[in-house]
């Protein structure tokens, strides 16, 4: 099995573990030469220096609670803490959660601890500051941001969303780069950078221009090519059972390598019989990805 496949199959099984799947994309990252996609990938294994660098995905607001203490014992606890009662220069900070950990820590994080949130404490300075201005006659004496559980599993998958993606679109454009030899440059980087850009770090617009050995078109912008990325990505989201979505989403790599031939037909049809036995699951995942799916038969 090609290590593009390889890859592929791992994205697509939620138990296999992502930093498996990540050193996989390290070696064909070596092969390709891309030194933003090596850099992306290490960040992911080692973690991100800091928050100015992180992803989108790995950004997610939050809020924060507290215990406080009153006169004559009185006291809240877990009380919700409002943050107009916070200085303006603080908000930024408090209001938001950066995931810089290794993806390691963070499946750690889901695999280990049935919790439906996670903490992150407050600076301790930061409580003594603050901690009279919160609630009237009374002083914090601790406090943390509530992370939801849901956080961490939505940046899990938004890597192996984003790796099930490049990869097949790698694979669409050169099917051997990942058995060529290291820096060998399967690809032009120019191209390889924008294929980067559009499923990585989503940033379609972050293209090179003004060279005439790029091809200029907008990757995932046309119907054509996108189809098949979201409906895999679609696929790969939904809830059913994982032996059906492994069914339906190879079918769909069948069709897209086989789109421009006679052969195609046969796979959009096998597509359609796996898909008849399981409509009321997955019908409405696909519905809006069946009109354009049929006029690519030819």
């Amino acid at each position: 099995m090609s290590l593009l496949r390889e890859i592929q199959d791992a994205a697509i099984d939620s138990k296999s573990d992502l930093s498996v799947l990540l050193r996989k994309c390290k070696v064909l990252a070596a092969r390709l030469g891309n030194p933003e996609f090596k850099q992306w990938i290490e960040s992911e294994l080692s973690g991100y220096k800091g928050i100015e660098s992180l992803p989108d995905y790995r950004v997610h607001c939050v809020n924060s609670k507290g215990h406080f203490s009153g006169p004559f014992q009185s006291g809240l606890r877990n009380a919700d803490i409002p943050l107009i009662c916070i200085p303006e220069e603080f908000h930024k900070n408090l209001s938001h959660v950066y995931l810089r950990e290794p993806i390691a820590a963070l499946e750690a994080l889901v695999k280990n601890h049935d919790n439906s949130s996670f903490h992150e404490p407050w600076d301790p300075n930061l409580v003594a500051f603050v901690g009279q201005n919160i609630y009237e006659g009374m002083n914090c004496m601790q406090a943390w941001k509530v992370i939801p559980s849901s956080a961490i599993v939505a940046a899990l998958d938004a890597v192996r969303n984003r790796i099930l993606s490049f990869a097949l679109e790698i694979e669409s454009e050169s099917p051997d780069a990942g058995e060529a030899p290291i820096n060998s440059q399967p690809l032009p980087q120019e191209r390889v950078q924008q294929i980067f850009n559009t499923f990585i770090t989503g940033n379609v617009q972050n293209v090179a221009t003004g060279s005439t050995n790029v091809n200029q078109r907008a990757i995932g912008k046309t119907n054509d090519e996108k189809i098949f990325v979201d409906l895999i990505e679609a696929l790969t989201k939904s809830k059913g059972d994982q032996k059906i979505i492994s069914d339906l989403v190879k079918a769909v790599d069948e069709m897209r390598i086989a789109k421009g031939t006679k052969g195609f037909k046969e796979h959009y049809q096998k597509f359609i019989s796996i898909l008849a036995d399981h409509m009321q699951v997955f019908g409405p995942v696909v519905a809006q990805f069946l009109p354009g799916l049929a006029t690519l038969i030819s």
